[in-house]
């Protein structure tokens, strides 16, 4: 039998108290009795696993449960949907134009929903299902709502969303198409209450978070996150890139992923960890570690962001703790770089991205125009979801369809005109 990770329990993140019940959702209780919101993670006695090599992981199979002797769930037949596996893309033209020859970008796209969230909602579906849950709850603007949904069905559980009505109508759809019971509420606190009522009263299993301040979602479901880092690692050779840039809100991903590098770390699988970068529309990571907060607060937002998957008033001590630790930094965005960024990866890499998911380019975009970023470095950018999940956002750069008739002379006009193309010479 292969040696596997033994789970001791969740671990406060502050104030490392250890707790056995695996039902625990809102963040570590004592910390928030101190007025700290924290996420709890999965803790383990990695040294069952010492003296691991790439050979352990085996080659056989593809996907997130390859590598289920670091992860928490290990069952027989987990609810798949064969997440996982999703390519490394080298970025060569955008690389030269921003004078970083070794960027490549982590195409999560490619999932089964076409979001990362499916890596987390299959360690916490297949958690759920072994904890003998009876229904599954989220909180969720769209792709973590889709992905749950899909995950919920693959499992025969009975999925409640809830979700705001501003969202795209995409979004809505993707939700409602795999069966869940979608409902709009006012506001991102409305619905966490409700959400928690389910959660308290009738012991619905929630993927997401639903406390206020945010702590982050469920940390069995956080643990997918790490195998982004396992599949990169393999990808460049057993070896950690110098940086690695995640669009993050309450940075369930950008923590998961800095965690799996640690553990790759300590059992000697690649000789350092990245340096991790958040990709936030607001910036309160950026603010908390410019003010040397002990914990995010809140910060303003001055309008809706077209990255609203990630648009969060709200930073969170995992995501501090994971930029504190790995030595990396916040980048607030704006619109029009997000925009820009979306509209490169597309024309000139072929990758066509949600905004919010563009955003890890856009971060990377403002840090080489700054020159914080040095030629020499690995930087891997996280794509974290395709861009059909809102392609009305991409209007904003996009012109009209000009109508062409049977002539092809006039067609020749109407490309020079409307596309810029000179195809006549």
């Amino acid at each position: 039998m292969a040696p596997e990770a033994h789970v001791l329990g969740l671990l406060c993140l502050r104030c490392h108290a250890r707790f056995e019940e695996p039902r625990m959702f809102a963040g570590c209780p004592r910390c928030r009795a101190q007025g700290v919101a924290v996420n709890l993670t999965v803790e383990y006695d990695l040294v069952p696993l010492a003296g691991a090599t790439p050979e352990t992981f085996g080659t056989a199979a593809r996907g997130l449960w390859r590598f289920r002797h670091l992860l928490p769930a290990r069952p027989a037949h987990p609810i798949s949907l064969g997440e996982g596996a999703t390519p490394l893309v080298p970025l060569e033209r955008l690389g030269r134009r921003l004078g970083l020859p070794r960027l490549y970008a982590k195409d999560e796209s490619q999932n089964p929903t076409w979001s990362y969230k499916d890596r987390l909602c299959a360690m916490a579906v297949t958690h759920a299902v072994e904890t003998g849950a009876r229904v599954i709850t989220i909180s969720s603007t769209g792709n973590h709502g889709a992905s749950t949904a899909a995950y919920a069905a693959r499992a025969g559980l009975p999925c409640v969303i809830f979700t705001l009505a501003s969202v795209p109508e995409t979004m809505k759809t993707l939700m409602q198409a795999y069966g869940a019971a979608v409902v709009a509420c006012p506001t991102s606190e409305s619905r966490w209450d409700l959400m928690r009522e389910g959660v308290e009263r009738f012991g619905w299993y929630p993927t997401s978070g639903f406390v206020t301040p945010p702590s982050g979602s469920n940390p069995w479901g956080v643990e997918g996150y790490k195998t982004i880092a396992y599949e990169v690692a393999e990808d460049l050779g057993w070896t950690a890139p110098d940086v690695v840039v995640v669009p993050s809100a309450y940075s369930d991903g950008l923590y998961g992923i800095w965690k799996g590098w640690t553990e790759l770390r300590t059992l000697g699988l690649v000789k350092h960890a990245p340096r991790m970068i958040a990709a936030e529309p607001f910036g309160p990571l950026a603010d908390a570690l410019e003010r040397g907060l002990q914990a995010p607060e809140p910060v303003e937002a001055p309008a809706p962001s077209v990255a609203f998957s990630i648009a969060s008033r709200y930073g969170t001590w995992q995501g501090l703790a994971a930029l504190r630790e790995s030595g990396g930094a916040g980048v607030r965005l704006t619109d029009e770089g997000v925009l820009e960024a979306q509209r490169a990866l597309a024309r000139e890499e072929g990758l066509y991205v949600e905004p919010s998911s563009a955003a890890s380019l856009t971060a990377v975009m403002q840090l080489a125009g700054r020159g914080a970023l040095d030629a020499e470095q690995t930087i891997v950018l996280i794509l974290t979801s395709g861009g059909l999940k809102d392609p009305g956002a991409s209007r904003a750069w996009l012109p009209p369809v000009p109508a062409a008739d049977g002539d092809f002379d006039r067609l020749l006009t109407v490309l020079r005109e409307a596309y810029g193309l000179a195809l006549d010479r």
